[in-house]
């Protein structure tokens, strides 16, 4: 049986000329890029076929889009699983974890705690010694960063926004390091890049430049990037059943503000009962997932 396409006809023949890609004097035809759909000899049939096509294929091309954007990212990066327990570290991040300028390596304060309770001073991960003062702790960034090591890069860029050890506040510098750090693949840099856009600081601001770089870090897992994405699906675009999507998916991740923010929308009649009561499960099973005895045990302590 011929696969048919969605245009209807053949999809193993040029969808403008006709001529397939079996047999003796085949030609080789390639993909519509956009929704794939359809096939094409070449560029000129796929032009003279584009008016006829274009419903169908901007139809498609936002249904796999979709697919992209709400099937995937719903597992963290890396990056937020603490290296020594390997468990995710709870959101906020920066409140549960400290960052070793050593190694570029992010501890969860429970295994922290326990070690410092065993005398262990030094860095978990690699066993280099806490640096003494700023001086020596940028030059274990800078040596990182030497290294084209990503979460160094945005590291330094921080360093740079906020004019810390010993360094000039510079955002500019800042936005220059983070846009580096997301060209190698840092999905945390990605985030803030869509802040700075979003804010304006240290580049001119461009709301539709954040949301692309808080879209492409939500397909990568970061739940902060998803909330963002769904507050702007509300305040921007006015379509709250996309917004409550991506605040399920970031509720089952450990995000409390996405539990938060399904409640309000569950209060006014958008956000349904059964998915106020799926996000408050996903977000207590995340949350679950995330405790140990030493997490509790430093949590106990510094609240106290």
């Amino acid at each position: 049986m011929s696969c048919i396409a969605v245009d209807g006809g053949p999809a193993d023949v040029c969808a403008n000329c006709g001529k397939g890609s079996g047999g003796e004097g085949g030609v080789k035809l390639k993909d519509c890029t956009a929704c794939r759909l359809v096939k094409y000899c070449g560029v000129d049939c796929q032009r003279a076929h584009r008016k006829q096509h274009k419903k169908a294929c901007k139809r498609r091309a936002a249904e796999l889009k979709d697919e992209q954007l709400y099937g995937q990212g719903h597992e963290r990066p890396e990056g937020n699983f603490c290296p020594i327990c390997t468990l995710p570290i709870p959101l906020p991040i920066g409140d549960h974890s400290a960052f070793n300028v050593c190694c570029m390596k992010r501890i969860c304060n429970g295994c922290s705690m326990a070690a410092q309770k065993r005398g262990m001073l030094d860095c978990l991960f690699c066993r280099t010694p806490i640096p003494d003062d700023d001086a020596d702790a940028l030059a274990m960034i800078q040596t990182r960063v030497a290294k084209r090591d990503p979460a160094a890069i945005y590291y330094l860029g921080q360093q740079y926004f906020f004019g810390k050890y010993g360094l000039q506040e510079d955002s500019r510098k800042g936005v220059e390091l983070y846009t580096e750090a997301v060209e190698l693949g840092s999905v945390e840099a990605l985030f803030n890049l869509g802040v700075v856009y979003d804010d304006g600081e240290g580049v001119q601001q461009n709301k539709a430049k954040a949301a692309e770089c808080w879209t492409k870090a939500a397909i990568q897992g970061c739940p902060l990037s998803r909330h963002k994405i769904g507050c702007v699906e509300i305040n921007d675009r006015g379509r709250y059943d996309r917004a409550v999507k991506h605040f399920l998916i970031a509720a089952k991740m450990g995000y409390e503000d996405s539990v938060e923010a399904i409640k309000r929308l569950s209060m006014v009649g958008i956000a349904t009962k059964e998915q106020c009561t799926e996000a408050l499960k996903g977000y207590q099973d995340a949350v679950e997932e995330m405790k140990s005895h030493d997490r509790d045990e430093a949590s106990a302590l510094m609240k106290s």
